[in-house]
């Protein structure tokens, strides 16, 4: 038991009783307990399989290669719009817990199975992105904000190639841009918070200010 989760736990009250309901279930499958991203991991020989977090209306255990577990239950849901390999199981209660106890450790030792064959999830590559004209426009004729935005994670890239396209009229769409570009400059995504954190984070509630 990592000392670092026991100071995580005493720090916030909130959803406690099921977060370590949930440690308890990982301990019992055998996994090392870290610290990282200012949340619990659950590690096989230094390999990251596991993350805990919370949120406001629930918490999560997040399989951070959910996409290539066979999910037989169909309890797994994607963790974000755009995520390609982590998927997560959403908790309100200790009940809900104890519920499906056996086959969340099905499921943990299947992760840990994933992870020992050393399958991949095969994430889809730049090439693959269409960007929006105004936006491609963008980052062929500035170099610094080109440079900047193919510096970004695939997913932040993906994010606000979704948020500027989404823009009915070409005019909205430049504006977006422009609203945007320090954000990129700076090599944030469009959910990333001031804590550091996107708001799509298990440890980030979304509710502090944007930059």
């Amino acid at each position: 038991m990592n000392p670092k989760v026991d100071e995580f736990l005493e720090k916030n009250q909130t959803w406690n009783k099921e977060l370590s309901k949930l440690r308890s279930i990982l301990l019992e499958c055998n996994l090392s307990e870290d610290f990282k991203w200012k949340t619990p991991c659950y590690t096989l020989e230094g390999k990251n399989i596991v993350l805990l977090g919370r949120f406001k209306e629930w918490c999560v255990i997040s399989f951070l290669k959910g996409v290539l577990l066979k999910d037989k239950e169909n309890i797994l849901e994607l963790a974000g719009e755009h995520s390609q390999s982590s998927k997560v199981i959403r908790f309100t209660s200790v009940q809900e817990i104890e519920k499906i106890e056996s086959i969340l450790k099905n499921y943990i030792l299947e992760a840990i199975q994933v992870e020992k064959a050393g399958l991949k999830v095969e994430l889809k590559k730049n090439e693959d992105i269409h960007f929006v004209a105004e936006l491609q426009n963008k980052i062929d004729e500035d170099l610094a904000f080109g440079n900047a935005f193919k510096k970004l994670t695939l997913g932040r890239q993906r994010g606000y190639n979704l948020y500027f396209s989404s823009a009915k009229q070409a005019k909205t769409r430049m504006s977006r841009i422009k609203k945007y570009e320090n954000r990129i400059l700076n090599g944030k995504g469009i959910n990333d918070c001031t804590c550091g954190l996107s708001k799509k984070m298990p440890t980030c509630d979304g509710s502090h200010k944007f930059a």
